[in-house]
């Protein structure tokens, strides 16, 4: 997931982490406009935008081929027709459970450990209900990504969860990027 806010060098940082082997990227910047999320797009290379899913501004999905959308708060339901991936967040497992119903390529769920972007932001589901989650189906090991929190020494912990992967933010954004993303590759391969 992007950094919230741009800054210098962020293009060549992205396409830097696709190369490496980043599969999607989530374009997240709720502060900005469609014009500055478009001019960070047009600094990419045709390659990347097929597997950026944006939070806002839709319309640019059509403009530069991404991926798809990420519905949230701001951005409820998805253009009409669209026929694209759709992905949305969930904060608690009872949403979870009743999102999975909706048709969502994937779900993410946060924050399951305490958040490396957000200052006090912390874990909002014991071990416990994970693990009942897991029992009852609802994190089945397939479209739930996990969220917050996600550091390569957890990856063991978020499969066990059942969780179907894990999307990361500051982990990978408070260091180099590709030497972060490739300690997180090391560490999902020895699973």
């Amino acid at each position: 997931m992007t950094q919230p806010y741009f800054f210098a060098g962020e293009a060549a940082r992205i396409e830097a982490l696709f190369r490496a082997g980043l599969e999607l990227l989530h374009l997240r910047k709720p502060a900005s406009s469609a014009e500055e999320c478009g001019a960070l797009l047009e600094q990419l290379p045709p390659f990347c935008r097929g597997r950026i899913v944006t939070h806002d501004h839709f319309g640019l999905v059509a403009r530069f081929g991404l991926r798809g959308v990420h519905l949230n708060g701001r951005n409820p339901l998805p253009p009409p027709g669209f026929a694209g991936q759709r992905s949305a967040s969930c904060h608690s497992l009872e949403e979870l459970a009743g999102r999975k119903r909706e048709g969502f390529d994937y779900l993410f769920l946060s924050p399951v450990f305490d958040s490396l972007s957000k200052r006090g932001y912390r874990a909002a589901f014991p071990p416990e209900a994970l693990a009942a989650a897991r029992e009852a189906g609802v994190l089945d090991g397939q479209r739930v990504v996990a969220l917050g929190g996600i550091r390569p020494e957890l990856l063991g912990q978020v499969a066990a969860w059942g969780f179907g992967g894990a999307a990361v933010l500051g982990y990978v954004w408070q260091g180099d990027p590709v030497g972060r993303l490739r300690l997180l590759q090391e560490a999902a391969a020895r699973l």
